[in-house]
């Protein structure tokens, strides 16, 4: 019934633009259907097929201007096991999420430095070299979301933390401007991320398809999403993202990692610890 769930939602969602995601040379653009002010979807076809699934990519692009990014798990809320995205978001009125990063053995500690605020999930800072902040200290700051790369001149995290009330650091897809930092590997697995684009929006991106991270960082290069900077959150079977806006709600989730689950027959969503949502500035919660 779930992966229903997904299927019906995409017919729908896509319906009117019904070529979305299909790319040539010719034409290297997505197609985007807004659904609401600030939140768009897009779908993207896989120039290179993976040999399992249908190779879309969905792709969804937030205007931190008017959504607000939190990151809410266990550690926060002091529930003994995590939820699905869409349980997340059930439970804390957001309208999309999508794993937070990979996490430790305890089943709540993100694998690299969190802290959504003055809630610190993991004060430990690994050699991951991707940030992501949002909150800025100075309501004027004109990046209300960015992804740092802890190796650029001049970048650490007690500087981001000085402009930035959250941060997640996480592992490194995609360097600014726009460098693959993955070399040809035959690994695989299903993949969701978070990326910036050249706007500075926030992008959601999730693909059941499982590619190597360096064929999916082409992809998503040569894709016309004006991509500068990624970093992995999670793969396989607990990869996933939720969204449910008006009419429009769909549920994806993994399957494929290579050594662990190689099939594409997962037909339900793993419970994580953490998540990153959206919700709507107070103009538009109106």
């Amino acid at each position: 019934m779930r992966r229903a769930l997904v299927s019906v939602a995409l017919l729908v969602l896509l319906s009117g633009f019904a070529e979305a995601g299909h790319r040539s040379k010719a034409d290297a653009n997505p197609k985007w259907q807004q659904l609401a002010p600030g939140v768009e979807f897009g779908l993207l076809k896989a120039g290179k097929p993976s040999p399992i699934g249908d190779s879309r990519i969905a792709v969804l692009r937030i205007d931190p201007a008017l959504w607000d990014l939190e990151l809410i798990g266990v550690s926060q809320s002091g529930e003994p096991a995590g939820r699905t995205a869409r349980e997340w978001c059930e439970k804390y009125n957001l309208v999309a999420a999508i794993n937070a990063g990979m996490f430790d053995r305890d089943g709540k500690t993100h694998t690299g430095y969190a802290r959504f605020q003055e809630q610190v999930n993991n004060s430990r800072v690994n050699d991951y070299q991707s940030v992501a902040a949002f909150d800025p200290r100075d309501p004027k700051n004109p990046a209300p979301f960015r992804i740092f790369d802890l190796d650029a001149p001049g970048t650490t995290l007690p500087a981001i933390l000085k402009d930035y009330a959250s941060a997640v650091q996480n592992l490194r897809l995609i360097k600014r401007p726009n460098s693959n930092q993955w070399s040809e590997q035959n690994k695989k697995w299903s993949e969701a991320a978070l990326g910036e684009d050249d706007a500075g929006r926030i992008l959601f991106i999730f693909s059941r398809s499982p590619f190597s991270m360096h064929d999916l960082n082409q992809e998503l290069l040569s894709a016309g999403i004006g991509l500068v900077a990624a970093q992995h959150l999670e793969g396989g079977p607990e990869a996933q993202l939720y969204l449910h806006l008006g009419k429009v709600e769909f549920e994806m989730f993994g399957s494929y990692e290579t050594s662990f689950r190689e099939d594409d027959g997962n037909s339900t969503p793993w419970p994580v610890p953490n998540v990153i949502g959206i919700r709507p500035r107070p103009p538009l919660a109106h």
